[in-house]
């Protein structure tokens, strides 16, 4: 298991590569690149102050994206490759938008919670799925992206940073914690998406929730 490469963007406007949809002016980060050398990475900060926890990754719209809840973003090779296969076109590493792309890691079915150490001293936590948006369904182009992107339930995962460090290409990836339950990327991203009657059982994941998956939990079981 490790990383293929680390991505960043900076943030750009309108006529970017693949995006014809993207309104006149329309900002948005989520054109990552792989970038050479180290990448230092630490805790952005609260959502809606801090973007991303990568350094030299920009982050437009701060309501819905980074914080600390959301510092980086990890999707696997593997599901690129299937992506490409289904989409009949190049996926370079970063088309999702992603920070991190890897190799040999079931991203999706990561637990909730779950640690892993990436290079010498950086360790991340597994916090949350990837909630498809427009921007990204612009971004791809692609006709009815959402609801396919969806359907696939295989949506990456979002991370916070628990031990800042620098990481680069190549660095191997280990799983250092594994929390006891069955709350997985996937089926967090099931329960808020397409299953909500799920959304109780996310519930065994204690605070590795994000404070807004918990009381989105709370308020559907309050309701039955």
């Amino acid at each position: 298991m490790h990383l293929l490469s680390v991505n960043v963007g900076r943030a750009g406007t309108a006529d970017l590569p693949g995006a014809p949809g993207f309104e006149a002016g329309m900002a948005t980060g989520i054109d990552k690149r792989p970038v050479e050398g180290p990448v230092a990475v630490a805790a952005p900060g609260p959502k809606g102050i801090g973007g991303s926890g990568l350094a030299g990754d920009e982050i437009v719209s701060l309501r819905h994206h980074g914080g600390d809840d959301q510092a980086v973003y990890a999707f696997a090779r593997e599901d690129l490759d299937r992506w490409e296969q289904e989409l009949g076109r190049p996926l370079p590493n970063g088309s999702f938008g992603e920070n991190l792309t890897t190799t040999g890691l079931d991203v999706n079915g990561a637990l909730i919670g779950e640690r892993w150490r990436i290079g010498a001293d950086l360790v991340l936590e597994v916090s949350a799925p990837r909630i498809p948006c427009r921007t990204f369904a612009t971004w791809l182009g692609e006709a009815g992206w959402i609801k396919r992107f969806t359907q696939e339930a295989a949506p990456g995962a979002y991370l916070r940073v628990i031990e800042p460090g620098e990481i680069r290409a190549g660095d191997p990836v280990t799983v250092v914690h594994r929390p006891a339950h069955h709350v997985t990327v996937s089926f967090l991203f099931r329960a808020g998406t397409v299953e909500r009657a799920l959304l109780p059982d996310v519930l065994a994941a204690g605070d590795a929730l994000t404070a807004g998956t918990r009381e989105k939990a709370l308020a559907y079981q309050a309701s039955l």
